[in-house]
Formats: structure tokens, C-alpha cells, sequence
């Protein structure tokens, strides 16, 4: 008879609260500590653990993660399931299938999988040209790296592999021997990977920069921005790498200026507009906090783009930032030339759509300009987004008189 330290574990094995319950049977992939009830043991990060309801039938496997408050990711909830090799596979080729027909050759970065919304919690994989990005937000997928790396290299042979670790994991991931920005598989040179979306070429810092590399995000609003700009004076604050402005000068603008605080981001959108040679609007960057340029008076624009990094990082500081917002749509509006075009966008979950519409609305009628409302948007389609909180990327394009 088997000792007990050699007999195979028991299942993990929890049930939730009743309001857990709902939520999981809607579909929301989250399931918090504070939501657990019962659990048979101690879970170890990665382990699949099953969520069983009130009458004792399955509900759900997911990932478990007793480091973070958010304890199990959901990877499957209703009928019992094997999570195979067939499952997985079958989990990834969806993703693809999904973006088959978003792109055409003179587009080859995009998100291959985005978390959640594709059936991988706390993972994502972006493309940029021969390289794949894979940035992982618990530790809980380190148990199942392997199999990860293995199912890209089926479906992307000899592509390069960078991983990209959330800050919150990457002492548990240095203790197996990975870090933040580590190739694994393939080569990269420089840290850096030049990718074409929409014709226009572009550079990734995939080992240490922002995100996977790039705002991969905000492609579809890039092209609304060059539908807009033939012929106006263009400026792009918190222009990070240049993306809006090489839209912008694509489209014909006049002029186009870069504003950020950041000499990094603003030498990264300087060589992109010289990776584009065809481009030849006039393009200045401008080293300054966005915040304290825009309140000064100043050189008039006839299109101001205002996307800023999150300003809500946590829900205590959605009031704070929605104030924020509509301050900087007023700075931005005080800018424009009569008929000039203002596009204000936010990333900052906690900050609700309608929210930072209003807030933005607010600002373009206390101006006491007649404005129109042009668009309002949200993610592109590639950031494919299945439940509240992957809804995070929204903007507004209002035109003043």
C-alpha cells in the first residue's frame, strides 16, 4: 500500500459565494478570494482547480493563483471538460480564426490572443512581424509555459518568442529561472522589431518596452485620425512613439507635432517617421508635460489627439481622473482653430465609457463653441473584449466652430 507522501493529490477542489455563482454562469472569467467559501485544500499556483456549486455539480476549471486576490482565472465553465492538447489547440486556432479575415499583407502586427476574451486569462500574445510577444499577468501560466511555447511554435514555426511579465510576478518568475523580457525562441536583435500595420512601418522595443512593444490598441482610431487630417495642423499629445502622427502626416496634414514628456518615446517617433521616407508633412517634437503645455496659451491646431496613459489605476482615482479628462479636452479645445477637430481618448478601466464621453461632452460645452459630435469608438476588433472589465480602451471625435 502506497505511503501517503507518495499517493497522487485530490482535485483541487471550491465552491464560491451564490453571487460568484451567477457571475461565473454569465461568464465572467474572474473568481476572487473573497468570494471562496470552501476549498478541500492549498492550491498551488498554475494547478487547475474545479469549481463545484451549491449542489455539489461542476461549474467551472480554471487557474489557480493563491499569490493574488484574484485566486482562479476561468478557463471553461458549464459541461465537465478534459483540458487536453486537442482543447487547447482547439482554444488557440479560435483566436486565429477569429482575426483570419482583419488583415492583409501590409498589416503584420496585431494581438493574436487577448486574455480572457480568447479563453487565455491573464495571457497575451501580440505579433510584430516574425516575433510574438507573449506577456503573461500571473503566475499561474508558468506551469504551463511549455505547452504555451509549444502550440505558437505550431502555428508560427520560426518565429522568434520574447515572454513579458506583469512587475507582480516577476520574483516568482525569477525563481524558475525567467525574467521579464527574456527571448524564448528564435533571436532578436537590438530589442527591437520593425512591423508594418496598414502599409506604415513601425518599430517595437518587444524587450523593455511599454505594454508588448506598442499600442497595438488604438489602430483603428490611428486610421480615423488620417481620414481627418488632410491639410489641418496636427498635434498629437502624449505621442508616446509617433503613431498618431505618422497617421496624420499619411493622410496629408500640414504640419504634425509630437508632444510628450518622455526623450525616449520622442527619439522612437522620430525614427519611425524615418523608417516612412514617403512621408513629408513637417514633423517637430516637442519635449513637455502635456498637462502644463496645454493649460499655457499657445500655437493654434485645426486637430488635437490627447491620449494619455491610464489615469485610473484604481477605482479611488475614477473621480479624480474623470475631472482630469475633461480639464484636458478643455486645454485641447482652447487649441483648436475654428472647425478643428478634437480626438480624446482613455485607456483607464475604472473610467466607464459613458463616463469619460460625458466628461469630454461637458468640456466642449462650456466652451461655449458649437460643436458636433463626429464618433465615438472602442477597441479595435483584434482586442477582441467579452466581458466589462477588458473594455477598457474608448475615445470621441467632436468638431468646434
Amino acid at each position: 500500500m502506497p505511503d501517503a507522501a507518495s499517493a497522487p493529490r485530490a482535485r483541487l477542489r471550491l465552491r464560491v459565494s451564490p453571487a460568484a455563482e451567477t457571475h461565473i454562469r454569465a461568464g465572467h472569467p474572474w473568481v476572487y478570494e473573497s468570494s471562496l467559501r470552501d476549498q478541500n485544500r492549498e492550491g498551488e499556483a498554475g494547478e487547475l482547480a474545479v469549481i463545484y456549486d451549491r449542489r455539489d455539480r461542476f461549474l467551472a476549471i480554471g487557474l489557480y493563483d493563491p499569490a493574488s486576490p484574484l485566486r482562479v482565472r476561468v478557463l471553461h465553465q458549464g459541461a465537465p471538460v478534459t483540458l487536453d492538447d486537442a482543447w487547447w489547440t482547439a482554444r488557440l486556432d479560435a483566436a486565429l480564426l477569429r482575426r483570419a479575415p482583419l488583415f492583409g499583407p501590409d498589416t503584420d502586427g496585431y494581438r493574436v490572443v487577448n486574455g480572457e476574451s480568447d479563453g487565455f486569462p491573464g495571457l497575451v500574445v501580440d505579433r510584430y512581424s516574425q516575433t510574438l510577444v507573449l506577456k503573461l499577468y500571473t503566475a499561474a501560466w508558468f506551469p504551463h509555459l511549455e505547452r504555451v511555447l509549444g502550440l505558437l511554435a505550431a502555428r508560427f514555426p520560426g518565429f522568434a518568442v520574447v515572454l513579458r511579465l506583469s512587475r507582480n510576478i516577476q520574483a516568482q518568475a525569477g525563481a524558475l529561472g525567467l525574467h521579464d523580457g527574456q527571448v524564448v525562441a528564435g533571436e532578436v536583435e537590438d530589442g527591437t522589431v520593425v512591423f508594418h500595420e496598414t502599409g506604415l512601418a513601425f518599430e517595437a522595443d518587444v524587450l523593455r518596452g511599454q505594454k508588448t512593444g506598442f499600442f497595438l490598441d488604438q489602430r483603428d482610431n490611428r486610421r480615423r485620425v488620417e481620414k481627418h487630417a488632410r491639410g489641418r495642423r496636427v498635434l498629437n499629445a502624449f505621442s508616446f512613439s509617433g503613431g498618431f502622427s505618422l497617421y496624420a502626416a499619411r493622410g496629408g496634414a500640414a504640419e504634425v507635432v509630437s508632444l510628450d514628456i518622455s526623450a525616449h518615446a520622442l527619439a522612437g517617433a522620430a525614427r519611425n517617421f524615418a523608417l516612412n521616407p514617403k512621408l513629408t508633412a513637417p514633423h517637430e517634437t516637442v519635449q513637455a508635460d502635456v498637462f502644463e503645455w496645454l493649460a499655457q496659451p499657445g500655437r493654434p491646431f485645426d486637430l488635437v489627439i490627447l491620449d494619455p496613459p491610464s489615469l485610473a489605476r484604481r477605482e479611488t482615482e475614477r473621480a479624480g481622473a474623470i475631472r482630469a479628462y475633461g480639464k484636458l479636452a478643455a486645454d485641447g479645445i482652447r487649441r483648436l482653430e475654428r472647425g478643428g477637430i478634437l480626438v480624446s481618448a482613455s485607456c483607464s478601466a475604472h473610467v466607464s465609457a459613458p463616463e469619460f464621453w460625458e466628461a469630454v461632452r461637458g468640456a466642449a460645452g462650456r466652451s461655449g463653441r458649437t460643436w458636433r459630435e463626429l464618433a465615438t469608438s472602442g477597441h479595435a476588433p483584434d482586442h477582441y473584449a467579452t466581458f466589462p472589465e477588458a473594455q477598457y480602451l474608448k475615445a470621441i471625435f467632436l468638431q468646434l466652430d
